[in-house]
């Protein structure tokens, strides 16, 4: 039996089957979740039916656990998907990233372990919950471990039966990441963290890095995000790869002017994947710093915005593809790469989908970084900001198609009526627009004030992914559509030594620029937020549909009360899971029901079509990816929910247990 990805399901393919968390049983086999993605190869995949379209509106709340006392104060932003293996869900939590033991059919905790990290804690650029954690065991099932990362970058590694940190571990339990990384920087201050949780293959950790967001840095001098290798055993440093290389190593040359020497970020700050047969980890990295100016890098600057894969036990580079050249739109990489065995005109192909914020889905052999549908290099706008060396040229993907709409046009602005179509253009009239890739401009109050874009950059395809379904072919993603305005205003002399941050200038009089709405709706058409579903197979869109109600601001606005809108769909950072039957995800964003009850809804859709399958209330938005898992003949959904001024707390939907 071939035991490729695509064959998670079969009940042959044991190997699969234990790295995606099955148990063996004779009845109703529990079904474990036991890596961030559900597996390495980042699938968000379960094959459980137990809930279905017959019963996913009878589904009740099993338990919950509120995060509130795991630190100083609530946390609203809670973004973790936990792990469950052996009967327990593990995940951080609370605004001083704590770890959480529960018992995974009940909820009741059953050990906690905090760090009080004092002013490096305070000082980092990645604070909160995080979004989660890593767990290991040895051949034998024993010296069963968590590891994760604390808001001021150190990893520790806990044993998962007690969360007592492992003596043998680095420093008794601790390996302080701002050490060994091949810069110095300061213990406090040094401007590196990690929301992303660690990811473990066989012994090996994997480790990326995150900053502050690059928009208004204040220096373009910035600390390096290189990824690192441990062992996961006894934490010593096994491979560090330079996402910035240095001289005399591959890509240092793209590097103008040796900006490679104090230009910063290029981190990955999102989840990584691996592929065991091949020994490939595939890392998904940023843009260098700043984020809408790359004046003080000039060049392609590798690997920004580059998927990379490199061996995972030595760190050297395996291959390459830059999604970006010198990247000046944030179009960071955001997403863990999605693993997967497709079958091409007849030929059977390893692949990586790579989702992106441009709206694309980038298609990789995985074994050699070949594109599987061509990517065409096209000439593209230049940008006229002073000091700026943008790229001739950027890769256009032909297939599939992009799965969020791309540039800005007239056609693109709310149409509800001609009136609200009128004031839209009036406002749009104000800042320059065009196609996908159109730079930023150096703001003026009469005009350009921005160049507006689409997608946005935090609300296309983000960091909680998509999934994959490996019975069908299928890959699942949500997006949001919402523009953004990249204008650059000169900083002032002590706000950064850069020439030129994010910004819009204000009027003669002091002004600012008006919101991107009208009378307070999005300037953009409907659909607002969106679930794509890609044929791998095809390279073509199976469909797509609106996801989320319709927001309270629409719904309930005067001027569209004699209107019939269809569902709207709603922004959010939103995870998507996939089972043997349905596509399960939460809604971002609060909304207001007819009873009167101020939520979000769990909604659940045919995998096949996208029809409606069900919905279910929650009390808050989903915040974090769900996950799930089947435990003594019951399965569990698990969501992390938060937002406004509701704190953090982890929900478990059960069927009823009758």
């Amino acid at each position: 039996m071939n035991c490729r990805v695509r064959d998670l399901a079969a009940a042959g393919c044991a190997a699969v089957l234990l790295q995606a968390g099955v148990v063996a049983q004779d009845a109703q086999p529990d079904f474990a979740w036991p890596t961030y993605g559900g597996n390495l190869a980042s699938m968000r995949y379960a094959p459980l039916d137990q809930i279905n379209a017959g019963n996913f509106e009878d589904l009740e709340v099993a338990w919950r656990f509120k995060t509130d006392n795991l630190g100083p104060r609530p946390e609203f932003n809670f973004q973790s998907t936990p792990l469950m293996v052996g009967g327990v869900v593990y995940t951080t939590a609370g605004s001083r990233r704590a770890v959480v033991a529960l018992d995974a059919e009940t909820g009741e905790m059953l050990w906690m372990h905090s760090e009080r990290e004092g002013a490096r804690g305070e000082e980092a650029p990645r604070q909160l919950s995080g979004r989660g954690l890593a767990y290991w065991t040895d051949e034998d099932g024993g010296n069963a471990r968590v590891v994760y990362v604390t808001p001021g970058y150190r990893m520790l590694a806990l044993d998962a039966a007690t969360g007592v940190p492992v003596a043998e571990f680095g420093n008794n339990g601790v390996v302080d990441l701002k050490l060994d990384m091949d810069q110095e920087m300061d213990l406090v201050t040094g401007e590196v963290g990690l929301h992303a949780a660690p990811v473990i293959a066989d012994d090996v950790i994997l480790v990326g890095a995150a900053h502050v967001s690059g928009s208004r840095p204040e220096s373009f001098r910035n600390q390096k995000g290189y990824v690192r290798a441990f062992d996961v055993r006894t934490g010593e440093r096994l491979w560090i790869f330079h996402t910035i290389p240095q001289p005399g190593e591959f890509g240092n040359e793209t590097w103008q002017n040796n900006s490679w020497e104090y230009t910063g970020n290029t981190g990955v700050w999102t989840q990584m994947s691996v592929d065991l047969e091949l020994g490939i980890v595939y890392m998904p990295v940023e843009l260098p710093t700043g984020d809408y100016y790359g004046g003080h890098r000039p060049g392609d600057t590798l690997f920004g915005e580059s998927l990379v894969a490199a061996d995972l036990r030595t760190g050297q580079l395996r291959w390459y593809y830059q999604l970006v050249h010198h990247g000046i739109w944030d179009f960071d990489i955001p997403s863990a790469p999605i693993l997967a065995d497709v079958t091409i005109d007849g030929e059977d192909i390893p692949v990586v989908a790579q989702p992106t914020k441009q709206g694309w889905l980038y298609v990789f052999d995985r074994r050699t970084g070949e594109p599987v549908w061509p990517i065409e290099e096209r000439a593209v706008e230049q940008s006229d900001v002073p000091g700026e060396q943008s790229s001739l040229t950027q890769p256009f993907v032909t297939k599939p198609p992009p799965f969020e709409r791309q540039g800005v046009s007239m056609d693109d602005l709310i149409d509800f009526t001609p009136e609200l179509r009128a004031e839209a253009e009036a406002l749009v009239s104000k800042y320059k627009i065009g196609p996908l890739f159109t730079p930023p401009v150096a703001s003026v109050w009469d005009g350009p004030r921005a160049t507006l874009m689409l997608p946005h950059t935090s609300a296309s395809a983000n960091w909680p992914g998509g999934s994959y379904d490996p019975e069908t072919g299928l890959l699942y993603i949500f997006s949001g559509t919402q523009v953004a305005a990249l204008g650059l205003v000169r900083p002032e002399a002590d706000e950064s030594d850069m020439d030129f941050i994010r910004g819009i200038v204000t009027g003669p009089n002091g002004e600012e620029a008006e919101p991107l709405a009208v009378q307070g709706l999005p300037l953009i058409r409907p659909p607002y937020g969106r679930i794509t579903a890609i044929d791998l197979h095809r390279g073509e869109i199976a469909w797509q549909i609106a996801h989320g109600e319709t927001p309270d601001n629409v719904r309930n606005h005067p001027a569209l009360q004699s209107l019939d809108i269809p569902r709207t769909g709603r922004l959010g950072r939103i995870g998507v899971l996939t089972t043997s039957t349905l596509v399960i995800a939460g809604e971002g964003g609060f909304f207001t029901a007819p009873n009167g009850l101020r939520g979000a809804m769990l909604r659940a859709y045919d995998k096949a079509t996208g029809d409606d399958i069900g919905e279910i209330y929650m009390p808050a938005p989903a915040s974090g990816a769900p996950m799930t898992y089947m435990l003594n003949g019951r399965q569990y959904l698990l969501v992390a929910i938060s937002g406004g001024t509701y704190s953090g707390e982890l929900v478990a939907y059960a069927l009823p247990e009758n």
